[in-house]
């Protein structure tokens, strides 16, 4: 990828960071922001709007650090592992492990006496779904080889870069983090093939 297709990529991105989590802040916390709506205060609204788009630029930052350190990893688990089947076969593993951490862990050190462990596992559940569609699409526009890494790079990597809003374990900043990160981590898996494949025709 050229440096053209990189900035193109790193702005667009960061404005698609910066847009989700504006949308995702004023619904995870309408009953906070209720309040600017109904007494129409346009500079309130204003206000929280650039405070939430400026937290997005900060998350899809940390999406696309961690777009490119896979496509390192993914290098070298092809190098290490010499063979696409065994590298996907270690990466479906690690994604089912990171699974159960998520489920086993949060559960353990943050659930209440007798609460249910249901929601819990309902995000890991919708993590993964997130997942497979992105793979999915990925493994339509490109070939079924992509499904695993796309799908690893969807949970794994996603888990990864939700660790801060994971330790601080609040529900608004959990869904508010989270929701940006697979929106900005699919937005990079699906439209860097795009790219490449312009600058191979600009180049014929």
């Amino acid at each position: 990828m050229n440096s053209r297709n990189w900035v193109r990529l790193f702005f667009s991105t960061l404005l698609l960071g910066g847009i989700s989590t504006a949308i995702t802040g004023f619904i995870v916390r309408w009953d906070k922001y209720e309040s600017l709506f109904s007494s129409m205060d346009v500079a309130g609204i204003l206000l929280v709007l650039v405070l939430l788009f400026g937290v997005g630029l900060i998350f899809s930052i940390i999406s696309q650090m961690g777009f490119f350190a896979y496509l390192t990893v993914h290098r070298f688990g092809l190098g290490i592992f010499r063979s696409v089947s065994l590298w996907n076969a270690v990466q479906v593993v690690l994604i089912l492990f990171v699974l159960f951490d998520i489920v086993y862990f949060r559960y353990r050190f943050f659930a209440e006496p007798g609460a249910s462990v249901i929601p819990y596992i309902s995000i890991a559940v919708g993590i993964l779904l997130v997942g497979a569609l992105v793979a999915y699409a990925k493994k339509q526009q490109t070939n079924n080889e992509a499904f695993i890494p796309a799908l690893f790079f969807m949970i794994v990597v996603t888990i990864i870069e939700w660790m801060p809003a994971l330790q601080i374990n609040d529900q608004n900043w959990l869904y508010l983090m989270l929701v940006p990160l697979l929106v900005c981590n699919a937005y990079q898996l699906l439209i860097l093939p795009k790219l490449n494949a312009e600058r191979q025709t600009k180049k014929s």
